[in-house]
């Protein structure tokens, strides 16, 4: 198979003349593209949306079996690096390619924070989810199991809180995640990193639980067939006899 790779030094439209993006090495590596990029900026505290695009489709839409420096939040720097899965993309592939690395500021219409998606949170139970709005769009909120959707607020005021309430017959698990979405731009998603779903009382104390009743039933029995004569003992107050029992009935 031959692959001719055809480099772009790709400059930023209307960023002014004091932020650039160029291509400055790409190299293959297997199924994989590795593209490494400097993004110049005179503010380094400029954030960007990073895309990479190719010639397959006359760079007309993004490519997605990518990672590294890519996507929202990207900071300006030398070095950036982007690994692209061609053959997942494109499959079979056989020819020549050029390839563009575009980018535009980014000002993300919500940051999540202090969510730590490293503790297990509790079906059931309420907690205060908060971020920094970067407009005035309302928001979609919504609660995801793998790839269900299990509860979700549409348009909600872009105000920086919502309370978050997990539902209680919601199932255990470690798949969990939050997505927002701008409600007028919907390609502008962000998701939590997945976190964990408890139950209210862990499931050991319930079964615990369980087995202690069944065993005071066992021992009422136990106590009350014994041996003849005297009344049994009521197990729910010990200090009153229980009625004595009447034989012969319906005889």
């Amino acid at each position: 198979m031959k692959r001719i790779l055809t480099l772009l030094a790709v400059l930023m439209p209307l960023f002014g003349v004091a932020q650039t993006a160029s291509i400055k090495k790409v190299q293959l590596a297997g199924d994989k593209i590795i593209v490494q990029y400097e993004l110049d900026d005179s503010n380094p505290n400029n954030e960007y949306l990073m895309n990479l695009y190719s010639s397959k489709d006359n760079y007309t839409v993004a490519m997605t079996k990518v990672k590294g420096d890519v996507g929202p939040e990207i900071k300006p720097g030398t070095l950036k690096t982007i690994e692209w899965n061609f053959k997942e993309e494109l499959g079979e592939f056989n020819g020549e390619i050029a390839l563009e690395v575009r980018g535009k500021v980014f000002i993300m219409f919500a940051k999540l924070q202090d969510f730590d998606v490293d503790k297990s949170y509790k079906r059931g139970k309420s907690y205060p989810l908060n971020w920094k709005p970067g407009n005035n769009n309302p928001i979609h909120i919504e609660l995801f199991k793998g790839g269900e959707r299990i509860i979700g607020e549409l348009n909600h005021p872009n105000n920086g809180t919502y309370l978050l309430t997990l539902p209680a017959h919601a199932k255990p698990g470690d798949d969990y995640r939050i997505r927002l979405t701008d409600s007028k731009r919907p390609d502008e998603i962000i998701f939590t990193d997945f976190f964990k779903v408890t139950p209210k009382v862990p499931m050991l104390v319930k079964t615990v639980l369980g087995v202690a009743v069944v065993g005071g039933v066992i021992m009422a029995a136990s106590g009350g067939g014994g041996g003849g004569g005297s009344n049994p003992v009521n197990e729910t107050n010990p200090s009153q006899p229980n009625p004595p029992s009447v034989s012969g009935l319906g005889n």
